[in-house]
């Protein structure tokens, strides 16, 4: 963190430096949310607290947003909007590589996770359960992913039935992984998880 250098002051009357950072936008306030969301889920998501840990006062946040429901929404957003990204990124291929990047797909969602990642995907989650916006949001990430790997499906060959049933299983396989403490289960995951994703992928 860059600070301003002052010129010295009597020991009486000296002030700590004053930080850059204290200037702060709405994407520094975002952000900011986003990381206490990951530590302390949606109620930790005051302002009093957010101006705290990033050193201003409240009035800073007043000139960014209307009200604290108004940062709520951007934070929402802003995770949907970085979930999508990711989905097409990793669902984008060209014609006749389908299989090649479902498989992808089930390596890159079932590989261990970054801690913070997963910790804002659980908030965002358990937030959905007693919010509506929060609910819309993560059911439209959850479709947009499942219509996705439908689409690689049904490029493969498959049926529409058969490639949402399979869409629906990659996911709720990757995203259970995540979730569970297997490592003793196998000596060898890495056999296991191919296996896994073969039977996904190719039945």
């Amino acid at each position: 963190m860059e600070n301003i250098t002052v010129k010295p002051q009597p020991r009486a009357a000296r002030r700590k430096p004053v930080s850059s950072r204290t200037q702060l936008d709405r994407n520094d306030w975002v952000e900011a949310a986003i990381d206490v969301l990951a530590t302390e889920g949606v109620t930790g998501l005051r302002v009093e607290v957010l101006a705290k840990r990033c050193g201003v006062t409240k009035g800073s946040f007043y000139w960014h947003f209307k009200d604290r429901q108004d940062l709520l929404t951007a934070v929402l957003e802003r995770w949907k909007e970085g979930r999508i990204r990711d989905i097409e990124k990793i669902t984008t291929v060209a014609p006749g590589q389908e299989r090649d990047q479902l498989h992808y797909a089930i390596e890159v969602y079932g590989a261990s996770r970054n801690r913070k990642g997963m910790s804002i995907e659980l908030a965002v989650r358990d937030w959905a359960r007693h919010d509506s916006l929060a609910g819309k949001i993560v059911e439209a990430v959850d479709l947009y992913r499942l219509e996705c790997t439908r689409k690689l499906f049904v490029a493969a060959g498959m049926s529409d039935a058969e490639a949402k049933s399979r869409s629906l299983l990659l996911y709720a396989c990757v995203f259970g992984l995540s979730l569970m403490h297997y490592s003793p289960f196998d000596d060898n995951l890495g056999d296991l998880k191919q296996r896994i994703a073969e039977r996904i992928v190719s039945g």
